[in-house]
């Protein structure tokens, strides 16, 4: 066939999916000689072989039988349904793998948008390019390839993904396929912690968030913008600075993490806000020493119930979680704060910037355990662990434990003092940094012992937070819209959503694509809870899965309102 046509039908076929690759191929130059194309063992066929920049060419695939070489290599997958080829080639193993029915998404990455056109100039894709499995990076920096995997694995829905290489391709171009491997391994550490935390907290937010709507549905208050807000954490660093933080008291609007509430209480210095995001009932232990009656308790969504008791002003807002996101659109408009950095500071620092402010002073933000202590004194952990204590196993005895069997444990020199971090501090510090970096807040940092925190602000004020500058951003007032409908008539309508939501009886990423877009939205509000009955119950296929989720939600759904009504 004419180099033309193939290249033309190729393009009409991918277009379907990818148009904005389209119209880079179409300026692409077909003839500056990427590959070039070997003949194979006498079939007549013609076998792609890239040429290094030296000018070898390496072929990529076998010249006897190419198609046998890569149904061997696609063999290789076990139980793995999302697959990232590294190079294209002639599409011989990209066509082996979406034989597979088991395959639910391939994703192939490539490099040099010229040699690209040049395959589609000898090949016909079109198989490939018209199955709704298939996608395709080119060119991909790595951030792109971490965000376009963190975007499209769910691993409650695909049994595990592998990176395969064609390896003639990926060897000769490794200034592009190295760094694009590390990409792909970032953005597994990440969907491998981000699941984990599913599994284990992906039930109980859900069954928090639909047991708050009664709560949240009366919910009232307006708060006005603020300019130099302060945050308080709960590391140890933070006893040495309350003289600090009482001379500077009335220049600050104080924003407390839920941990940090009582050191705050017991040293006279009440905060004007606090705010709370584990879902955990651990929290609370946090409210111990009441919480005065004027202080607003910031509240995500999926906190649970019982917080709404302790606080005489409650004021819900939307993290991350797809219910909350559905819920501000459908219920009523909550405001949202970043909890993507998996800790409260981050959050503190999240609900500052949504408040307006542009200096932003921290306090007992150590991210690490400074000489082995492990919090706050007054914090909740203390109380606990006196009360557990006996005369065989004391207090430290429980702290001790709790310190030494933190996983990833790491000892850090610091000047004349040192601090343990473990590998979860770590993430969360390095989250806050890239938050602080990613904003116009000045950040002024409290003198501690913990891991020190940096960042590349775009106001950096030096440890001076005196040295306030403005910016100029428009500042919304914070508060809830009106709900759109009342709380029983909102679940009563999820819950016949839900009950609607068809199950998949083929291929998961097809059955996405059937899937209309209020469909689609409610069936991304039920994956945390997937990964959590996942979890328990490994061996479900993903129809059973998403009927034993489909279950639990409109059973948890139904109890809450049989509960509230009766």
């Amino acid at each position: 066939m004419d180099k033309h046509i193939f290249f033309e039908r190729n393009l009409l076929a991918l277009s379907r999916g990818n148009p904005a690759l389209c119209a880079r191929l179409s300026g692409a130059e077909t003839t500056l000689g990427r590959y070039r194309f070997v003949e194979g063992s006498g079939d007549g066929r013609y076998i792609p072989a890239w040429v290094d920049p030296g000018g070898s060419a390496h072929t990529l695939h076998s010249l006897v039988s190419p198609e046998r070489e890569a149904e061997r290599l696609a063999a290789t997958l076990t139980h793995e349904q999302y697959v990232v080829l590294m190079g294209l080639g002639a599409g011989y193993t990209a066509e082996a793998i979406l034989a597979r029915n088991d395959t639910a998404c391939l994703l192939v990455i490539e490099y040099d948008i010229n040699g690209l056109a040049e395959l589609l100039c000898h090949y016909d894709y079109i198989k490939i390019f018209n199955d709704p499995r298939f996608s395709i990076l080119a060119d991909p920096k790595p951030f792109e390839i971490e965000r376009y995997i963190l975007a499209t694995f769910q691993p409650a829905l695909y049994n595990g993904i592998r990176t395969l290489p064609l390896r003639a391709r990926t060897i000769h171009d490794d200034s592009h396929f190295t760094p694009a491997a590390e990409a792909i391994k970032s953005a597994l550490d990440k969907v491998s912690s981000d699941y984990s935390v599913q599994a284990m907290f992906g039930k109980r937010w859900f069954s928090n968030i639909i047991r708050n709507i009664f709560t949240a549905e009366k919910q009232s208050g307006v708060f006005a913008p603020v300019k130099h807000a302060a945050i308080c954490a709960a590391g140890p660093s933070l006893d040495l600075q309350l003289e600090l933080i009482a001379r500077k008291r009335k220049t600050f609007f104080l924003i407390s993490t839920d941990t940090a509430l009582s050191t705050l209480l017991e040293a006279g210095l009440p905060p004007d806000a606090v705010i709370s995001i584990d879902c955990q009932h651990i929290s609370y232990y946090h409210f111990m020493n009441p919480l005065p009656p004027d202080i607003p308790l910031f509240l995500d969504l999926s906190s649970p119930p019982l917080l709404t008791t302790l606080a005489k002003k409650t004021f819900f807002f939307s993290g991350g979680h797809p219910l909350g996101i559905y819920i501000t659109h459908f219920f009523r408009h909550f405001p949202v704060i970043d909890t993507s950095g998996a800790n409260v500071t981050f959050a503190a620092l999240s609900l500052a910037e949504r408040l307006g402010a542009s200096v932003v002073e921290l306090y007992g933000a150590d991210f690490s355990y400074p000489k082995g202590k492990l919090y706050t004194r007054p914090a909740y952990l203390y109380p606990y662990f006196h009360r557990k204590q006996n005369r065989l196993k004391p207090a430290e005895n429980f702290a001790a434990s709790f310190l030494y069997n933190a996983k990833s444990l790491r000892r850090v020199e610091n000047g004349s003092s040192w601090y343990y971090e473990t590998r979860a501090l770590g993430m969360y510090r390095e989250k806050f940094e890239q938050k602080v970096s990613s904003t116009n807040i000045v950040l002024y940092t409290a003198p501690g012992e913990g891991t020190p925190v940096k960042f590349s602000a775009t106001g950096n004020c030096g440890g001076n937070p005196d040295l306030i500058f403005e910016v100029n951003k428009p500042v919304q007032l914070l508060a809830a819209g009106k709900p759109l409908c009342g709380a029983k008539e909102f679940l009563e309508t999820y819950r016949k959503k839900v009950s609607e939501l068809p199950l998949p009886e083929d291929n998961i990423t097809v059955y996405q694509r059937k899937l209309s877009d209020m469909q689609h939205l409610i069936f991304t509000t039920l994956l945390p809870a997937a990964a959590a009955i996942k979890y328990r119950c490994a061996g479900f296929s993903t129809k059973e899965l998403l009927s034993a989720v489909k279950n639990y939600c409109m059973s948890e759904i139904s109890n809450v309102s049989a509960a509230h009504f009766h």
